[in-house]
């Protein structure tokens, strides 16, 4: 057993035997809190979202567009081709980050929702230049409009006015640009 190894093993033994490390940076810089584990510093580094209060109604909504979206995908999958299977994987990567609580999905979902909805559009638009017109692209496109109708339902109900969300992120981002900007000038 090399150097590095046996010290993390010792170290894991130490803390399994109940000797407490002091408070304090630890070898890594990290905080610790008396117990071992490391201090959380605030919201900034949280990795998942704290839990929000859904109205079941709310959960229904969600769940119907992962169905959505999901269902829309595998009709994708199954086409066969370049185009067709990226279409499958971007509504399937669209329908984990409408439900993922991880902070960053959370805090942009207002994001996610108008890109699955521009998504959508954009498939529909596609379908209407190109084509083929067949049976299976008539459910695809109808679950597709359900699609865009319940995104925008949720984005209204959790979210609000979309032209005022995106305002409130610009205003947003450009304090942070603007702020960061003063504080190199004045250092």
């Amino acid at each position: 057993m090399d150097g590095v190894a046996g010290a993390s093993v010792e170290a894991h033994r130490g803390s399994l035997s109940g000797a407490s490390r002091s408070p304090g940076p630890d070898d890594t810089g990290t905080t610790r809190h008396p117990t071992g584990h490391p201090k959380q510093r605030g919201p900034d580094n949280q990795m998942f979202a704290s839990r929000t209060t859904l109205r079941a109604s709310d959960v229904v909504i969600r769940a119907a567009i992962v169905g959505l979206a999901l269902a829309t995908g595998y009709i994708h999958s199954t086409l066969g081709g370049l185009l067709f299977t990226l279409n499958a994987v971007g509504y399937a990567v669209a329908a984990v980050a409408m439900i993922i609580p991880l902070a960053l999905a959370v805090r942009f979902r207002w994001a996610v929702r108008l890109g699955l909805i521009g998504y959508a559009f954009t498939t529909i638009l596609g379908w209407a230049i190109q084509g083929p017109y067949y049976q299976t692209a008539y459910i695809a496109k109808a679950i597709e409009v359900a699609l865009i109708v319940l995104v925008a339902v949720d984005f209204a109900r959790m979210d609000g006015n979309p032209i005022a969300v995106v305002k409130r992120e610009l205003a947003t981002f450009a304090s942070l640009v603007t702020g960061r900007r003063a504080q190199g000038v004045g250092a």
